[in-house]
């Protein structure tokens, strides 16, 4: 007998051992098991998507999608973009370098190529990206979190020694890349490199920069138009180059869920498409230089489905536009979430990261960056860099995610998951464009509204501790010693915008002003040969602020909106941590909290352990012991101590007994003392407890923010 038949037989044998189990079956046993306690609150969750996650999918539910029968580098595109997947060409290592000086780019690129880099991705300061130079910019806008780049020296000395004709670019310039594409291609002419062996993106997103800021220093016509000049030069001269993007980080940011990204990923694009449209831009072209930009969250399957739904939701564009060439497929660069991110226990901050570069691994992105642990705190140090960029490495290596292709394929839960997050965010992108647009919908503060919904349910979840932010909401560790935030290097930034001042008033002065002239007469005309002047300017010596300033229109109407409010999950408990630890460092004080332990350890144990753990997150000193006899024992010892706060802890079996009689000789003695009881009273013990003393419960649900915060308040904490 062969072994393939042998095989097959075993396989029959085991299916033979086994009776087959239907859906109801499996749901009578469960409820059985859950005791009486309701199926749908315990086996069902509802996401912040309002999708409802079920415990158990079959095949028989998954719906007739548009993809049910998609192969890899088909349209929809669901299962990857290419025919091959990652297997010729695995998905770029693409980690940010946000050095504020060119010298300290360079030196940072030189150094992590070396060591698994796979492509050059500057991150922009806030004053290069809104086109303005040193001189004119907020001077907290130079060189925060990013590389400063006002001249074409300055690129020279990003890219010195670094053979970039073979290593993919990655630049997000902000409100337009016209600018920065004239120094690029000034650099290549300097070098006598075609500009044709440029790769990656270098991409504006002026409607993402408004989103996040409220405001453009130019009109959006004039922005359109710059878009329009450089995705004709560049599909002439670098058509490998990437020169728009649909970056949703921002709605990510501020809490959006994986439905409203979507929904406006896809409505970022297609305004921007139909710009490119009226002004003579062929669909193929305009898809061809997109690229999508999003975070990546803390629920994975949420997010590995998001990417797969993404590329089905722009390959029904496509098809909108009449094609559904392979060169449309949806181009994804994703990060790993700023939003998620946290400030105490910063090295939890790998495992977040870890999972959620996983989900975009499996969901099938095109370029990855994986933020530092100590992103929020300070620009990650070569040990973190260093920790970020390796994951990519592992599992590109050493879990060997390049193959196969589409692994999640086949999941009943993914492809659900898949089909539903598109379904949902498909029918809110058309109530987006029934408002006249992503513009207009977010000059009506549409979009914004729904965000911050979304994220006050978030806060409601994290206050109550319903979700859990490991060493932040639970399990905070009161001995660590927190990592040092970044200061502000005022002198580099005083001595970069007297350099560029000089320069400004340096001998090319008169020849810049030529260039800028010539420049401004062509955008009056709208001539198409307006980059080609942008890069005789640049050449010329002229500055990234001086062309944009050419460029822009100042007579037109300027967008202004409400921008997006960036949080992240962990704020809320980061500042309440905070404000206790200054309030002890000012005072020597802090909120003493009594555990009345009644009864042996075993009885009393895990209630101390939980309100412990519940006070400690607000820093709060909480005074243990191994537990008492008799409640005169207890209440002698909680003289002694002098407490803010007592916490009675034993069972709910004791209670009846114990904590009437506790409760009031405490008040007795100690009558300001505030008295909690750990656990969740029913109704008629409950007031009894609260007769007898008793002025707060703790318990799993509770609301941890609201109960701490207030006793901040009660301690003179919070003015």
């Amino acid at each position: 007998m062969s072994a393939k038949n042998s095989q097959s037989e075993l396989s029959n044998n085991l299916f033979e051992s086994f009776n087959t189990v239907t859906y109801e079956e499996w749901k009578t046993a469960a409820e059985k098991a859950l005791k009486g306690a309701p199926f749908d609150s315990r086996m069902l969750t509802k996401t912040y998507e309002d999708i409802t996650l079920k415990p158990i999918y079959r095949q028989a539910e998954l719906g007739e999608g548009v993809f049910a029968d998609s192969m890899p580098g088909k349209a929809p595109f669901v299962r990857s973009s290419k025919v091959d997947g990652y297997i010729q060409k695995p998905w770029l290592i693409a980690q940010e370098c946000n050095q504020a000086s060119a010298k300290d780019v360079n030196a940072i690129l030189k150094k992590e190529l070396d060591r698994g880099l796979q492509a050059i991705h500057l991150h922009l300061d806030l004053a290069s990206q809104l086109g303005q130079d040193p001189t004119a910019a907020k001077p907290e806008d130079i060189g925060n979190q990013g590389v400063s780049i006002s001249t074409l020296q300055d690129i020279k000395e990003i890219f010195a020694g670094l053979d970039f004709t073979n290593i993919p670019l990655r630049a997000h310039a902000g409100i337009t890349a016209l600018p920065m594409i004239s120094f690029l291609a000034g650099m290549c002419e300097n070098e006598k490199i075609d500009t044709e062996n440029l790769s990656g993106c270098v991409g504006a997103d002026p409607i993402g920069m408004l989103s996040q800021i409220g405001s453009l220093n130019t009109s959006l016509d004039s922005i359109y138009d710059q878009m329009a000049v450089t995705i004709d030069w560049t599909s002439k001269k670098a058509p490998q180059l990437r020169t728009v993007i649909a970056d949703v980080s921002c709605y990510h940011n501020s809490g959006a869920n994986a439905v409203q990204e979507l929904a406006l990923a896809i409505a970022t694009a297609v305004e921007y498409t139909r710009q490119m449209t009226a002004r003579g831009i062929d669909f193929s072209d305009v898809a061809k230089h997109l690229q999508f930009s999003c975070s990546l969250g803390a629920n994975m399957f949420m997010e590995l489905a998001k990417v797969r739904a993404l590329r089905l939701l722009w390959s029904q564009i496509c098809i909108a536009y009449g094609t559904d060439s392979e060169q449309c497929a949806a181009n994804i660069h994703v990060r790993t979430s700023y939003f998620t991110k946290t400030i105490y226990d910063p090295y939890v901050n790998i495992l977040r990261v870890t999972t959620e570069s996983f989900a975009g691994a499996v969901g099938g992105v095109d370029s990855m960056h994986i933020g530092p642990l100590d992103e929020i705190v300070h620009r990650g140090d070569e040990f973190s860099r260093r920790i970020s960029r390796n994951i990519q490495i592992v599992l590109q290596k050493e879990c060997h995610l390049l193959q196969p292709i589409d692994p999640a394929g086949g999941s009943w839960y993914i492809e659900s998951l898949t089909e539903d997050l598109a379904r949902r965010a498909w029918d809110l992108f058309k109530k987006v464009e029934d408002e006249g647009g992503i513009v207009a919908a977010l000059e009506k503060d549409i979009p914004q509204q729904a965000v911050k919904q979304t994220y006050d349910k978030r806060v409601a979840n994290i206050s109550k501790r319903r979700n859990v932010i490991v060493g932040t909401n639970s399990y905070a560790n009161l001995g660590e010693k927190l990592l040092e935030p970044e200061v502000r290097d005022e002198k580099w930034t005083q001595e970069h915008i007297n350099s560029i001042k000089s320069y400004h008033e340096s001998e090319y002065r008169e020849k810049r002003t030529a260039a800028i002239s010539e420049l401004k007469k062509q955008i009056a005309k709208k001539d198409k040969e307006v980059l080609d002047t942008a890069i005789k300017a640049a050449v010329g010596g002229c500055t990234l602020g001086e062309i944009f300033q050419a460029l822009r229109q100042e007579s037109a109407q300027l967008p202004i909106i409400k921008p997006l409010i960036a949080n992240r999950n962990a704020e809320i408990f980061e500042k309440l941590r905070q404000t206790t630890e200054q309030y002890v460092k000012k005072t020597g004080d802090n909120v003493r909290i009594f555990s009345a332990n009644m009864g042996p350890i075993p009885q009393h144990k895990a209630r101390a352990d939980f309100s412990r753990g519940f006070f400690e997150v607000g820093a709060f000193q909480v005074i243990g012991n191994n537990g008492f006899n008799t409640v005169e024992e207890a209440v002698e010892a909680a003289i002694k101590e002098n407490p803010d706060i007592v916490i009675i802890c034993s069972t709910d079996k004791t209670y009846p007994e114990l904590v009437p009689p506790l409760a009031k000789i405490l008040k007795e003695k100690l009558p300001n003392v505030k008295i909690f009881l750990a656990g969740q009273a029913p109704e008629d013990l409950k007031k009894i407890y609260m007769e007898a003393g008793v002025d707060d419960f703790i318990f799993m649900g509770a609301d941890c923010y609201k109960i701490l915060s207030g006793l901040q308040q009660r301690k003179g904490m919070i003015v």
